[in-house]
């Protein structure tokens, strides 16, 4: 079976694999940038003068930023998983996309556009809103003087998800079979962050839920078509 074929992206194995290794990754980061900091301490205590400290605190607040960073992944990764237990893979090609704002939203992110999957004559803006881990995307998303060879990593694209509310996209490795960089993608609406409301987008109730079960925040009950921006 292709990726595509599976029910859901979580039913192919290699993905399993793919996220697995993503979070020992993760553990790996987390847990040196924690040795490099204890060890940083340790020189400083042990080995050195107190007058060496002044060199030393710019070294350990880079340590504490880092392994604060990995523990801020922790929770786009759970999502993740949500996202490819609900959705299966499909293979985009040709996704319209973009570094800087994209005409009908207010903010300046890395976008990519997508048809509705109820509605495939609207298109959908999904942006890059989480700023973690977006350079590897940022040089493959293509500008007049992107390398081919760089753009070619990135199609097709894998997406598992719904645009209107939480995705997941990932290039390929091993020619196809497996995903790499699986990373997460959210319309804002679908955050559930005080003061800023969900829409369905005229979706309907099984899409509603299924994007409920992948953590989007969305209407209780189907509301008229609304749009977010």
């Amino acid at each position: 079976m292709t990726p595509t074929e599976y029910p859901t992206a979580w039913d192919h194995p290699p993905t399993r694999r793919a996220f697995v290794e993503h979070l020992i990754l993760l553990v790996l980061r987390l847990v040196g940038w924690f040795a490099v900091w204890i060890g940083l301490l340790a020189v400083l205590v042990v080995f050195l003068s107190p007058g060496f400290t002044p060199l030393f605190v710019p070294l350990l607040g880079y340590a504490t930023f880092r392994a604060v960073l990995q523990l801020a992944y922790i929770r786009p990764s759970i999502y993740i998983q949500r996202v490819l237990w609900q959705y299966p893979w499909q293979f985009l090609s040709d996704v319209p996309r973009g570094r800087n704002r994209h005409p009908l939203v207010e903010e300046n992110e890395m976008w990519l556009e997508l048809p509705n999957p109820e509605e495939p004559g609207e298109r959908i803006p999904l942006l890059f809103l989480s700023g973690m881990r977006t350079f590897w995307w940022m040089r493959r998303f293509g500008t007049a003087r992107t390398k081919p060879e760089l753009k070619a990593e990135i199609e097709p694209l894998w997406f598992a998800g719904d645009p209107r509310f939480i995705a997941v996209i990932a290039a390929s490795r091993r020619k196809g079979e497996a995903p790499k960089r699986l990373h997460l993608l959210y319309q804002r609406t679908a955050t559930g962050r005080r003061g800023i409301e969900p829409t369905d987008w005229n979706a309907s109730p099984a899409a509603l839920e299924r994007a409920r079960r992948s953590g989007a925040h969305v209407p209780d009950a189907v509301r008229p078509h609304s749009h977010p921006h």
